[in-house]
């Protein structure tokens, strides 16, 4: 059986929200699970409920979930700090970090900042810088990079029914809704009827944005990260279309750069899907299984 608890750390200007799920009798494997850019630590239910004898930590980041209020400056390094004292107040030394989307960037970054507190990286579907569009100004970049996710921060929902009607209507989640998804977008929703709006603030994903097509400083970092990284491709996008957000030739440009780097891809599943689908999380989940178990085998052999 898997139990949840919301839980809160102390990091600067206040307190980070976050939640944990338990599956199984204690000792319990601990893992850190980081969302996209735009989510919360509710898109993370599924895969919890596949890895029984764990502990999976996840935040709603800076900005975000119940830390919208959190004020910035925002960025990688922050959130990296941020999660070390999420940690900290959980009391776990160290662990495997699961991102996913701009989560992976900041599981590495909290790699490179805090190396003692990681175990091992799994990258869902973003950690690899992206190439900024050509022609796109700071300004517009966030809109080019998640396109209607970005615009849909400015949007005014009358109650939780009609955001429901919003994302039915996504085609990501055409042919997997579920009651998971209707109960992380019924935690994104924050303020009064009938001008509920989504939780996450605008500024910090633009902010954000700007740190996800890397820097000769963060490539660097990744080809010294001294722990094992798997990366896992969707081969459908946000809007769950061809190309993906990682197209075959950035995939071999970064297997060829990062000889640690480990390649899977997800059958079937888009952007959104290959956390918040069943076939997804059953497949992200099968793999940090068999990472924490060679973990335990290395530790203790």
């Amino acid at each position: 059986m898997t139990e949840y608890r919301p839980l809160t750390a102390p990091v600067r200007g206040g307190e980070l929200a976050a939640g944990e799920w338990r599956t199984g009798a204690e000792p319990l494997a601990p893992v850190l699970a980081v969302h996209g850019i735009t989510a919360s630590h509710r898109a993370w239910p599924l895969v919890a409920e596949r890895l029984p004898g764990t502990r999976i930590l996840a935040p709603d980041l800076r900005g975000r979930g119940r830390s919208r209020d959190l004020p910035g400056p925002w960025g990688m390094p922050q959130h990296a700090d941020d999660l070390a004292a999420l940690l900290d107040a959980a009391e776990i030394d160290r662990c495997l970090v699961l991102g996913h989307s701009m989560g992976a960037f900041v599981a590495v970054e909290l790699a490179r900042r805090h190396p003692d507190r990681v175990t091992g990286l799994v990258l869902v579907d973003g950690g690899l810088p992206i190439p900024r569009p050509i022609g796109i100004s700071d300004d517009e970049l966030a809109a080019a990079l998640i396109g209607p996710a970005a615009a849909r921060l400015s949007m005014t929902f009358p109650d939780h029914a009609a955001y429901r009607d919003y994302w039915r209507d996504h085609p990501a989640f055409a042919a997997e809704w579920s009651p998971t998804i209707e109960q992380y977008i019924d935690y994104d929703l924050v303020g009064e009827v009938p001008a509920l709006h989504p939780a996450t603030r605008l500024e910090a994903v633009q902010q954000d944005s700007l740190q996800l097509d890397g820097d000769t400083e963060y490539a660097a970092a990744l080809a010294a990260l001294p722990v094992g990284v798997d990366f896992l491709r969707a081969p459908r996008g946000l809007l769950n279309q061809v190309p993906p957000l990682y197209p075959d030739t950035e995939i071999a440009r970064w297997s060829a750069a990062l000889p640690k780097l480990a390649t899977h891809e997800i059958a079937d599943v888009n952007h959104y899907t290959i956390v918040m689908g069943e076939r997804g999380a059953d497949a992200v989940a099968d793999l940090v299984a068999r990472r924490l178990v060679e973990t335990h085998t290395r530790s203790t052999g």
